[in-house]
C-alpha cells in the first residue's frame, strides 16, 4: 500500500536539503517524530542507519538504501512479513523547491498494518511536509 504527499516550499532547494537532512533535528518542526538517533558516524550515505521514534507506533530502526545527495533518499525498515520504504526528495521548482514524501508498505503483514495505520500515516506525513516547509521558510 502506498502513501504520499508533495509541498510547496517557498526556500531554495539546497536549503530545504540541508533542512530536510539534519534528521536528528526533526523533533524540532514535526510532530510526527519524536527522536531520530543516527547510528553510523558521517554525513547520511547508503547504509546509514537510524532509531526512529514516533508517537503511537514502535520505535524502528531504517536504514538508508538509496542516497542522491541534494535530491533524494530512500530508507526501508521492516522484519518478517513486512517492509516499509520511505523516500524523500527534493525538487528545485523556479526559485523554490518542492518537497516529495512517499512511504510505501508491502509484504502480508505490511499491508494489513498500512490498512490499520492509513489515517495516521496519511497524517503524520502531512505533518512532515508541513514542518519541513515551515522550518525551510523560516529558517532562510
Amino acid at each position: 500500500m502506498r502513501f504520499g504527499t508533495r509541498v510547496d516550499i517557498a526556500a531554495p532547494a539546497a536549503h530545504v536539503w540541508a533542512v530536510y537532512r539534519d534528521v536528528e533535528r526533526w523533533p524540532e518542526w514535526t510532530a510526527s517524530v519524536t527522536s531520530i538517533t543516527v547510528l553510523d558516524d558521517g554525513p547520511l550515505r547508503i547504509g546509514t542507519r537510524a532509531r526512529i521514534r514516533q508517537p503511537k507506533l514502535p520505535t524502528t530502526v531504517w536504514t538508508i538504501t538509496e542516497f542522491d545527495d541534494g535530491r533524494s533518499w530512500t530508507w526501508v525498515a521492516g522484519g518478517p512479513g513486512a517492509r516499509t520504504v520511505a523516500t524523500h526528495t527534493v525538487e528545485p521548482l523556479g526559485d523554490g523547491a518542492r518537497a516529495v514524501l512517499s512511504l510505501e508498505m508491502t509484504g502480508p503483514l505490511g499491508v494489513i498494518i498500512a490498512r490499520l495505520t492509513a489515517g495516521l500515516t496519511d497524517r503524520y506525513l502531512a505533518l512532515e511536509a508541513e514542518g519541513v516547509k515551515a522550518r525551510s521558510e523560516g529558517s532562510r
